[in-house]
């Protein structure tokens, strides 16, 4: 049956078990010529808790165990990965021996319930004699987020020979350490740019031993997190502590594969066929690791965690893609130059395009034949194009656009914004040696 704890003879406590924690003395010196003289300062060479030759930087390095004794009635901050730990104690409160004493103890979360003690039907009995005291640990590595209760059951044969139960439940909340927030960024080319913000959500420092990103199989990922690309010098250097609340952010670059460039819809198919499901099948999932900051061997490492991501906007290309393949970063102002662009065809049938050049709101205007048919693409197919252009204003301009419709369907793409270009309006050196000889031939000579 199941009673109250105050009926019964037996009396169950749960201690939840933490780490102990650095403990640094107060450091207050003073000069010698002040009023207080030495006093102060042979009171900090005397303090056990600040290390001899560093007493003014608030080091430690002596371990302070809990301050909070006592029994655990549930609640605390528990983080995922961590591994929870508590203390089981059944007394004899009586004054008769208690036989077949069972203890069990069950983790229930939303979708699971864990087993933690006493469900081997094998279980040795215990004997309690009066004032006596069984003590059991119990350790889970929490996975899951949310409200956790661990359920435990005492079974005890009492002395007048009926058998008696009782239980008790404890609930604690288990929450992230970490909050990872992201921003997708589409480059000109196949590239995606992901940028991850590692946020610390916990009320004490962190320690982000290595954060990664795992690619999706149509992907392959480029970290871009060190000083130099070839070098191991991590921008954020090897201790990378982060302090409650504060966020660290962290740049990929993502470039689709030969299968995934050979049919791009497929690519971009795939991350909306999986929108819905962990982000490792979408882009990726960057992994953490954190450490709690301790002394070598004072604490265990801690967990590896994985943070999902929100699914990134994809653009829409159609059934057409035109990247751009070539394009110079400077132009000199009227002085043609050449754009080469593929055009891919991304649908499951054949292509019949009509290319028409747009204009680039006075910046720059093609040259050449305005309007012409392309030769017929069959799916997957990719073609280059390298079309002439004139930059009419100086600055930073945005190339002309064009406009591609599907013969078949009547259907009209239009590329407007495709790259910008810079426009100075130095003379090259050809123009000057020309300019130079013009003037040389055509001055009359004086006298």
């Amino acid at each position: 049956m199941d009673s109250k704890d105050k009926d019964h003879i037996l009396s169950l406590k749960v201690m939840r078990l933490t780490r102990p924690s650095l403990f640094t003395g107060l450091s207050v010196g003073c000069d010698a010529r002040d009023l207080p003289g030495e006093h102060l300062n042979a009171d900090v060479r005397a303090d056990i808790a600040i290390p001899q030759g560093l007493p003014n930087t608030g080091v430690g390095h002596m371990l302070l165990l809990p301050q909070s004794f006592g029994y655990w009635r549930g609640g605390g901050n528990i983080y995922l990965g961590e591994t929870f730990s508590c203390c089981l104690c059944v007394h004899n409160d009586g004054k008769d021996v208690v036989r077949e004493v069972c203890i069990k103890a069950v983790l229930q979360m939303s979708n699971q319930r864990v087993p933690l003690l006493g469900e081997d039907d094998n279980e040795l009995l215990h004997q309690l004699e009066p004032n006596e005291t069984i003590n059991e640990v119990i350790q889970h590595e929490v996975k899951d987020i949310g409200t956790h209760i661990l359920v435990c059951a005492v079974t005890y044969l009492a002395a007048a020979g009926d058998r008696q139960n009782f239980r008790k439940f404890f609930k604690f909340q288990v929450m992230k350490p970490l909050d990872v927030k992201t921003k997708f960024y589409n480059a000109e080319s196949d590239e995606v740019y992901l940028e991850a913000g590692v946020q610390n959500i916990t009320s004490g420092p962190l320690c982000l031993e290595k954060v990664e990103l795992e690619p999706s199989p149509y992907f392959s990922v480029t970290s871009m997190n060190k000083v130099l690309p070839d070098s191991n010098s991590l921008v954020f250097g090897r201790m990378n502590v982060v302090n409650p609340h504060d966020t660290r952010q962290y740049l990929y670059c993502l470039k689709p594969k030969s299968e995934a460039r050979g049919n791009p819809r497929a690519a971009t198919g795939h991350l909306h066929r999986q929108a819905g499901h962990c982000v490792a099948h979408q882009h990726g999932r960057p992994r953490q690791t954190p450490d709690q900051p301790a002394p070598e061997n004072a604490f265990h490492p801690g967990p590896s965690l994985c943070s999902s991501l929100s699914s990134p906007q994809t653009p829409q290309y159609g059934d057409v893609r035109v990247t751009v393949e070539r394009i110079p970063n400077m132009a000199r102002l009227e002085e043609q130059f050449e754009v080469c662009l593929s055009i891919s065809n991304i649908c499951e049938r054949n292509l019949d395009l009509y290319l028409e050049f747009l204009g680039g709101g006075g910046g720059s205007v093609w040259s050449g034949v305005s309007s012409r048919s392309l030769a017929s693409l069959s799916p997957g197919q990719s073609v280059s194009l390298c079309l002439p252009l004139v930059p009419l204003q100086t600055g930073l301009q945005t190339i002309a656009g064009i406009r591609l419709t599907d013969t078949f369907l009547k259907r009209a793409y239009n590329y407007e914004n495709l790259a910008q270009v810079f426009i100075t309006n130095e003379k090259s050196k050809e123009q000057e040696d020309f300019f130079s000889q013009w003037v040389n031939d055509y001055t009359l000579p004086c006298g």
